[in-house]
This record gives C-alpha cells, sequence and structure tokens, in this order.
C-alpha cells in the first residue's frame, strides 16, 4: 500500500555500527520463554516518520493496548511507545518517539522482523485512513465535542491478522480485567522476550506463533480463566493461520466475511481483529454489550440495542467504528445503574 508521508532511514547491521545494549539468544524451558547467555547485540533499522496531516500517536495505538500490563505493549506519558509483535519475517520490538516540536516519530526496531515492522509504520498510523468524508452531525453535539479533542486520531493497521484475533476471541463474553489477566499469563509462558537492548527490551514479550498456541495444554488455559470455547476459537483460527493473514488485503466486507468462517469467530470478535489489523474504520464492535448502548445514548440521549443503533449511526457508514473508538476515548459512556458483572473462573465443579 503506498502511505503518505515521508519516511528517511537508518539502518544498523551486522558489520556496520552497533546500537547499546545486548541483544540476546532466547530458548523455551519448562514451558516459558527464558533468556539465555547473552550474544550479540541485535541489528536495528531507525527512520523517521512524518504524516502530511497531524496525527495523535498515542491515541492511534491506544487499542492496541490489552491493558496496562499488557507485555507486549508498553507507553508512558513522556516515553517511547515500545510495541513486540511477531512478523513473517519473525519477532520484532518496536520504539517509537514521538516529536511533537516537528510532528515527527523516530522509529528504532530490533529483531529478524525489524524491516517488516518497520515498512509497515505508515499503515500502523493510520497513513492509509482517509477521515475526509467524516462529518460528525450538529445534533450528536457529544461526537462533535470527541473530534474536535482529537481530529489527530486515524484507524490503524498492523497487518498482523492472527495477531489481533487471539486476544479479541479471549475477550469473548468475559471482563475486560479477565481476558487481560490470561493474554498476560498465556503471552509471557508461551511467548518469547523481545529482541533488543536491555533497556527496551526488559520485560517486554513477543506473542506465540500460531504453533505454539495450539500446543498449550488444557490445563494451562483453565488455569489461566480460559473456558473451552474460548479456546477452540484461538486453536480454530490457529489451524488456518497463514490464511487469515490474506484476509489483510481484501476488501473489507470480504475480510470480515472470511474472518466469519473459522468457528467461534463471530460478528463482534471479526470487528475487533478488523479494527486493528485490517484498518476498518466501519468495524463497529456489534453484538457488545456495552457498545450499541453506550454509542445510542451518546447520540440520542436514549439506550439502546443493536438494532436501534444501527438506524441511528447509518449516516456515518464507513467511518461506523470511528464514531465508536472517538466516544470511547472521551470516556463518554451511559449512566449505569445495574451491579458490575463478576468474574466468572470457567473452572470445572
Amino acid at each position: 500500500m503506498t502511505s503518505s508521508g515521508d519516511f528517511s532511514r537508518r539502518r544498523s547491521a551486522p558489520g556496520g555500527p552497533r546500537i547499546s545494549g545486548l541483544g540476546g539468544t532466547y530458548s523455551q524451558a519448562s514451558g516459558h520463554a527464558v533468556r539465555t547467555k547473552p550474544a550479540a547485540p541485535a541489528r536495528s533499522v531507525s527512520r523517521t516518520y512524518r504524516s502530511e496531516t497531524p496525527i495523535s500517536v498515542h491515541h492511534i495505538l491506544s487499542g492496541l493496548r490489552r491493558g496496562a500490563s499488557d507485555p507486549c505493549y508498553r507507553a508512558q506519558p513522556g516515553t517511547p511507545i515500545l510495541r513486540a509483535t511477531r512478523t513473517p519475517d519473525g519477532p520484532a520490538l518496536l520504539k517509537l518517539l514521538v516529536r511533537p516540536s516537528t510532528g515527527e516519530v523516530e522509529t528504532t526496531a530490533w529483531g529478524p522482523g525489524a524491516d517488516w515492522v518497520t515498512d509497515g509504520v505508515p499503515d500502523l498510523l493510520g497513513a492509509g485512513d482517509d477521515p475526509s468524508g467524516f462529518v460528525p452531525r450538529p445534533e450528536h453535539t457529544k461526537l462533535v465535542e470527541a473530534w474536535r479533542s482529537r481530529p489527530g486520531y486515524r484507524v490503524p493497521r498492523t497487518r498482523a491478522v492472527f495477531e489481533a484475533l487471539v486476544p479479541a476471541a479471549l475477550e469473548q463474553r468475559v471482563t475486560g480485567l479477565e481476558a487481560r489477566r490470561a493474554w498476560r499469563i498465556l503471552v509471557i509462558k508461551f511467548g518469547e522476550p523481545a529482541p533488543g537492548p536491555a533497556a527496551e527490551a526488559a520485560g517486554m514479550y513477543v506473542p506465540p506463533d500460531a504453533a505454539t498456541w495450539r500446543q498449550i495444554p488444557s490445563w494451562v488455559w483453565l488455569k489461566a480463566g480460559v473456558d473451552e470455547a474460548r479456546r477452540r476459537a484461538v486453536l480454530n483460527a490457529a489451524q488456518v493461520a497463514g490464511r487469515l493473514e490474506q484476509t489483510v488485503d481484501l476488501p473489507h466486507e470480504e475480510a470480515a466475511r472470511r474472518l466469519r468462517t473459522v468457528p467461534g469467530i463471530g460478528i463482534w470478535t471479526a470487528a475487533e481483529i478488523r479494527q486493528r489489523s485490517h484498518g476498518d474504520p466501519d468495524a463497529f464492535s456489534w453484538a457488545d454489550y456495552h457498545v450499541s448502548r453506550n454509542v445510542s445514548w451518546a447520540l440520542t440521549g436514549t439506550v439502546m440495542e443493536d438494532e436501534g443503533c444501527a438506524e441511528v449511526i447509518e449516516c456515518y457508514r464507513g467511518h461506523r467504528y470511528r464514531v465508536q473508538k472517538l466516544l470511547e476515548m472521551d470516556a463518554v459512556t451511559r449512566p449505569r445503574r445495574a451491579p458490575r458483572m463478576t468474574l466468572p473462573t470457567h473452572l470445572p465443579r
């Protein structure tokens, strides 16, 4: 995909300038990913990206983070964003340093997948997303305010389909707290330490590949709080992970259809995947316990289920996920009177 913006490049490779810190080799022992003896520093690829329009990097990438303790994502105010990912070329750790004064984003990536992940930075930061046709209606005042406060938001496109699918499947029919806990446990136990200097890579993990997810014993899933239905959804997707990656360049509606051919992947999960890996600005989270109710209330003052909300946001077709995300980032939620959901154990009785 041709991306907007300028992207200059620097590279450190074997035989060339060395980066600081240790890379290392990694192995799996006793079911845990562990660092073995230090090796040569990992090669790095550095570039500077400037978007043609002002963008808000932290808001764009916020949906990729699975809770504050996500072992694959780190972001603190005033510090670079770190994201560990698995690419077709292997593991990679990407660092993004935002320079607000110049509008530039300095990126550095380490690991076998450094080139792939760096090539994808424009898409990751929403270069392929065109919000020009999105104009909130004046009567939708909360949406008007949300768009006015975050005009630099774009829908990201990671190009990593299976990687977006697994945490989405873990979030089916449970609270976010429970899903994030399961993701953290399984990634740390079966993923691998991220490549790169110790200062950046410490505590960061690359998610397991599809083959590894398939090898996780059933009792480990239960111990992590994952029931059989969600486990089977991940395993079914792992069987066809290669074909799922091919959907990233399909038209959005066709990508949604193909994702939903996987048993256990329904309309909600397919949307959650496309919001991240495909950069689909229309992938609204239908069949969610909260989303339609919150969005309909924000726009009309009335809480509605999916059918009623669909009528309200039809005028934003092509941008319906953009509507959802803008209101979420502005913390616009309906008044709640019922008690909070409890956390199930999913353990056999």
